[in-house]
């Protein structure tokens, strides 16, 4: 029988907009589960879960963590992913939950919210962090949406140079929004010191 009972109702505060029961691939070096969490702050026209930027839908963390649990014993970790993770309330009791169940977690976020990442460092909560940079500061409205603000980012990407934590700073390059100069402006903003990828940006069908 899954063990559901520690699920309470700060972790109802999780929408959860889609699961990929096991991953090789988005957890380096951890075979892992994926939680899709519902809503973003940001609108980044190549985004591939655009689905996911709605505040409204997605499932109970109930219902969503059911498969997860199924696997225990073959994952070895939960990567929580959205959307943007942090603007779910109730994100700190599922990242509690998902350890005290002896999960490795993941965190994938976009950075605009400090205040939460903060907490969740500060907590032990985060096993692994993976924070994309949109696009040089002064472009990232252009590239992110009118909501973005790139001094929150800068925040979140100092917090995170300085935890201790293992991470990875990440761009998906559009080359219809970002030039060669962008790439290196934002390798320059990149803390001295941490991990940084360039993603290939893939057209959005339709």
């Amino acid at each position: 029988m899954l063990n559901l009972c520690g699920i309470n109702r700060s972790m109802g505060e999780v929408a959860i907009g889609g699961v990929e029961p096991c991953s090789l691939s988005d957890f380096p070096g951890t075979v892992a589960a994926v939680l899709f969490t519902q809503g973003c702050n940001f609108n980044c026209p190549y985004c591939h879960n655009r689905r996911l930027i709605p505040r409204s839908g997605g499932v109970r963390c109930r219902e969503a963590m059911a498969p997860v649990l199924a696997r225990k014993g073959r994952i070895q970790g939960v990567v929580v992913t959205g959307g943007e993770p942090t603007l779910q309330p109730g994100l700190p009791s599922l990242l509690e939950y998902l350890k005290g169940e002896g999960f490795k977690v993941k965190l994938d976020t976009n950075g605009s919210r400090p205040s939460v990442l903060r907490r969740l460092l500060e907590a032990g909560l985060l096993d692994f962090v993976a924070l994309d940079v949109k696009a040089p500061p002064g472009k990232y409205r252009a590239v992110a949406g009118h909501g973005a603000d790139a001094e929150a980012v800068e925040h979140s990407m100092t917090l995170l140079a300085s935890s201790g934590v293992p991470h990875l700073f990440r761009t998906t390059w559009d080359t219809s929004l970002l030039t060669q100069d962008d790439i290196e402006a934002i390798r320059r903003w990149i803390p001295s010191g941490s991990a940084y990828k360039l993603q290939e940006c893939r057209p959005v069908a339709g």
